[in-house]
């Protein structure tokens, strides 16, 4: 398993941008499929985005968001665009042996990191 890290979180107007940064431990970096999740106050976490050879997303970010790594920094990016009021919750970095597109199927997650949009 991998150890990972997030950072970036914070406050932004809609329309604003923000940046996730998550970084994980461990020589085998490369080979972990990465994702991200969000769980909103009283909601269930949800799947956003993920990366292996290819890229995935979820149809309420697609076009805003974009999912990226950087397998020599063992890390792995979210950058938000156009955030929505309702992209408000806290996201929590993902690692698993295949495509994530649902938390089954993730095996290590990060403590997650809080990000707050006002309108």
């Amino acid at each position: 398993q991998v150890q990972l890290v997030e950072s970036g979180g914070g406050l932004a107007q809609a329309g604003g941008s923000l940046r996730l940064s998550c970084a994980a431990s461990g020589r085998t970096f490369s080979s972990y499929s990465m994702g991200w999740f969000r769980q909103a106050p009283g909601k269930e976490r949800e799947f956003v985005a993920a990366i292996s050879w290819y890229t995935y997303y979820a149809d309420s970010v697609k076009g805003r968001f974009t999912i990226s790594r950087d397998n020599d920094k063992n890390t792995v990016y979210l950058q938000m665009n156009s955030l929505k009021p309702e992209d408000t919750a806290t996201y929590y970095c993902a690692a698993g042996p295949l495509m994530i597109t649902t938390d089954k199927g993730v095996s290590s997650w990060g403590q997650g990191t809080q990000v707050t949009v006002s309108s």
